[in-house]
């Protein structure tokens, strides 16, 4: 099988095609042009201040309440390692992001799993946790277009979420890089917007909407946080990267991040929409709620096809996924995240038969 042939529906990135690279080289040309000393100077750990006051403008929050960081990632990093020492209990989704689990058991935390609902993670089941004693430090959730599971949480759910945060005195760690990835619905507002109580720290990133190789993702909390973990950022690597950050800043300030996020919307949208019909004709057992933005879909299989097997005998047809069973402590043995990001809609329906094909050997 050669790599020409491989429809990969493992990575969470844009396909080149949707990426405004002829955007990006203006940019480029223009932060060099704007601004030669902040450029090419080591810069500060908390960012590159104009692309810093940006983005609190976006969210309506001061600039000493942004950390513009290498990628989202490690906005993740620096937030666990400020707040969660070994052995302190943490929610998670489940599904969640398989490197945030990763990290959070690295790092020795005691990690809940609290199950997504076709509307969000479920508040009550969580609430029961809380009532059995369980005492987190933080909460991990990504209420838009949640990666694995494509769901989006909804804003009843947000209000109580915020509720529970400041009943139980636990930080909501908001985890919002698809936001702006919308196919259908109205936008809701972010739970860092509607907090008073200073209970969420959010984080987000580039990733999505311009490309992932700029690596610039930031973490909007209070002031004094956000000053603490850029003391650690400052004696990790004294700034991060001020060329890509001022790239992204002038990408955004000319306009050329709205037209970036209607291409990739639009893309996506359609790609979702074919993935969903290919999968209704080729695997029509499959169960799956249908994202209304984002990069993932996240399908249930019938008791029978494990995805410990089915993934190589996928991977042998010029398929790749990622298994369920990597987003969770446990379970997930009967499902597979699909990111329909990457593949052209073209491909995706041989992608989907090549799996149909694939699961009905590892049944036979």
């Amino acid at each position: 099988m050669t790599a020409e042939q491989l429809i990969s529906f493992a990575r969470g990135a844009p396909s080149l095609d949707i990426v405004d690279v002829e955007g990006l080289k203006a940019a480029a040309v223009r932060a060099f042009d704007a601004d030669p000393a902040g450029v090419t100077a080591y810069g500060t750990s908390v960012g590159y201040p104009p692309l810093r006051r940006w983005i609190a403008e976006k969210h309506g929050v001061e600039a000493d309440q942004v950390l513009v960081t290498n990628g989202s990632l490690q906005a993740d990093a620096f937030l666990f390692d400020h707040l969660v020492r070994r052995g302190d209990a943490v929610v998670v989704e489940r599904p969640t992001y398989d490197r945030t689990l990763l990290n959070l058991q690295q790092m020795g935390g005691e990690v809940h799993g609290v199950t997504i609902q076709p509307d969000g993670l479920d508040t009550a089941e969580l609430r029961k946790l809380l009532e059995s004693g369980v005492r987190p430090k933080l909460a991990h959730v990504i209420p838009n277009y949640q990666n694995p599971a494509g769901v989006t949480l909804s804003l009843e759910k947000r209000r109580e979420l915020l509720d529970l945060a400041a009943e139980y005195e636990f930080t909501i760690f908001e985890d919002d890089p698809y936001a702006d990835i919308r196919f259908r619905g109205e936008p809701l507002p972010s739970m860092l917007s509607m907090d008073s109580r200073g209970v969420v720290v959010h984080a987000s990133s580039f990733t999505k909407t311009v490309c992932p190789g700029v690596r610039v993702g930031y973490l909007v909390g209070p002031a004094e946080l956000i000053a603490a973990i850029a003391k650690r950022a400052t004696n990790l690597y004294i700034s991060p990267g001020m060329v890509a950050q001022a790239i992204v800043h002038q990408f955004c300030v000319s306009g050329s991040i709205e037209q970036s996020i209607r291409t990739v919307r639009t893309a996506l949208g359609e790609r979702a929409t074919v993935l969903a019909e290919s999968l209704r004709r080729h695997i029509p057992e499959a169960r799956f709620v249908e994202p209304d933005g984002g990069y993932f879909l996240w399908v249930e299989l019938p008791e029978d096809v494990e995805v410990d097997r089915l993934a190589p005998a996928a991977a042998e047809r010029g398929v790749a996924v990622v298994k369920g069973s990597d987003f969770m402590v446990d379970g997930g043995r009967h499902a597979l995240r699909l990111a329909y990001s990457a593949v052209t809609a073209d491909r995706i329906d041989e992608g989907v038969r090549r799996l149909a094909e694939a699961m009905a050997a590892v049944r036979g």
